[in-house]
């Protein structure tokens, strides 16, 4: 089964807990603070595989969870680093996040990386809270979360050749004829359902990949037919094929067939018609197709190359294969992806995340939210009374005291924080 979109839900590894330990040892003055910190959490990477052709790996499994970091141990021992999540995608996945639509990552070569979410970082040991003032802190952090989120995973076919044009014009069967490839070949409209590669190589031993793309209608861009879930595969193509049923065996016209599929085309992305089209005109070997020819020629107005063939005679097929693979010579090999990666690193101004909300529930109580102050809760030893301590001050610091007795809180009103609740005290 093809697979080219799955929406997955991926974690990124939390860091191991800092520990609050001390160093009793005969012959060691003072002993001392010995806690270690904890290791990273483990990244989730996306690494292209070029073995791969389907997303078929992520179709039953849709949620991944990188594994956290070791804790910190005494005598000062660093936890371990938890290895990389390692998830293989074939050429030409785009990643995006789900909640944003922000393009995270665009794989198209072989071996090539992005992280996609980040580990969180180990908690400190209590030998990184040591001063001249408490030279014995009780103090450890918690690992720091890892990233989380929603992401989509497309895959577009790398093919250096497209296939376009209405149901039934004949593109399925010029991909058997050129290549082993073996498509299902009916007389009804969407006999292909998922895109079709092949390996076509010409008489003078030049090689290129075609891609039979799944038949285009009008409206398509907009979601009708197939179009909407298969546009995205032209992206990749180098030469777009345009094949045309010059005999009107369906009883359309092939000149309004020529321009709705490149409206079509043009509504999905403008820089697709930037890119070299071959129009083959096909079923030639029905007598009316010469006729419609002409007056196809005669109704086009910009200058498309047009090859007549006929794919049940085999008539015109080798011109056409030259024609392509000359075309393909004069044409770049890399088609810009989706985000080209910048030469320099761009620094952009982002507005600073707000750090902490105030809300009320239905009880009464003062609810605190916010990203920030979420982190640092979880990153807070609760067993430990300095810790708490410490905690306390980070958000006496932020101004969360000042902004509850603002919103009317008193003493002795319940603050809730996640799922644990405090008094608010004056």
């Amino acid at each position: 089964m093809f697979v080219d979109q799955v929406k997955v839900y991926v974690k990124a590894g939390d860091g191991g807990n800092g520990l609050a330990s001390f160093r009793r040892e005969k012959y060691v003055p003072f002993g001392g603070p010995s806690g270690g910190d904890g290791g990273n959490g483990a990244d989730v990477v996306f690494e292209v595989d070029e073995g791969l052709s389907t997303l078929m790996d992520f179709r039953y499994q849709r949620h991944f969870k990188a594994k956290r970091g070791e804790n910190g141990m005494s005598k000062g021992q660093h936890g371990k680093n938890a290895a990389p999540m390692v998830l293989k995608v074939p050429p030409g996945t785009t990643i995006k996040d789900d909640a944003t639509g922000e393009v995270l990552a665009d794989l198209t070569e072989h071996e090539q990386q992005a992280i996609i979410c980040k580990g969180g970082r180990g908690g400190r040991g209590n030998i990184r809270f040591a001063s001249a003032k408490n030279p014995a802190p009780e103090i450890a952090e918690n690992g720091e979360p890892g990233i989380e989120r929603d992401i989509v995973i497309e895959l577009k076919v790398m093919a250096d050749v497209g296939l376009v044009g209405f149901p039934s014009v004949g593109k399925s069967t010029l991909l058997s004829v050129v290549s082993a490839a073996r498509p299902k070949i009916a007389d009804y409209h969407f006999t292909t359902l998922q895109p079709n590669l092949g390996m076509v190589e010409t008489e003078d031993h030049r090689s290129f990949v075609m891609a039979d793309l799944p038949g285009l209608i009008e409206g398509a861009s907009e979601g009708v037919g197939l179009g909407h879930q298969f546009l995205r595969h032209i992206e990749r193509t180098r030469v777009i094929v345009h094949i045309i049923d010059m005999a009107s065996t369906e009883g359309r016209d092939p000149y309004e067939d020529f321009v709705t599929i490149n409206e079509e085309l043009r509504a999905y992305d403008e820089t697709l018609l930037e890119r070299p089209q071959i129009i083959v005109a096909n079923k030639m070997d029905i007598p009316e197709a010469e006729e419609q020819l002409a007056f196809f020629k005669e109704q086009l107005t910009e200058d498309y190359p047009i090859y007549p063939l006929s794919t049940v005679t085999r008539e015109g097929l080798r011109e056409l294969l030259f024609a392509i693979a000359d075309t393909l010579d004069a044409t770049p090999h890399r088609i810009k992806p989706v985000e080209e990666a910048p030469e320099h690193i761009v620094y952009k101004h982002q507005p600073e995340e707000i750090p902490f909300v105030i809300s009320r529930d239905d009880d009464g109580a003062y609810v605190l939210s916010g990203a920030k102050i979420e982190k640092l809760f979880k990153m807070t030893d609760l067993t430990r009374d300095e810790s708490i301590q410490r905690f306390s001050r980070q958000m006496r610091s932020m101004g969360i005291d000042e902004a509850l007795r603002e919103r009317g809180a008193k003493d002795g009103d319940v603050v809730r924080l996640m799922n644990y609740e405090f008094e608010f005290i004056e």
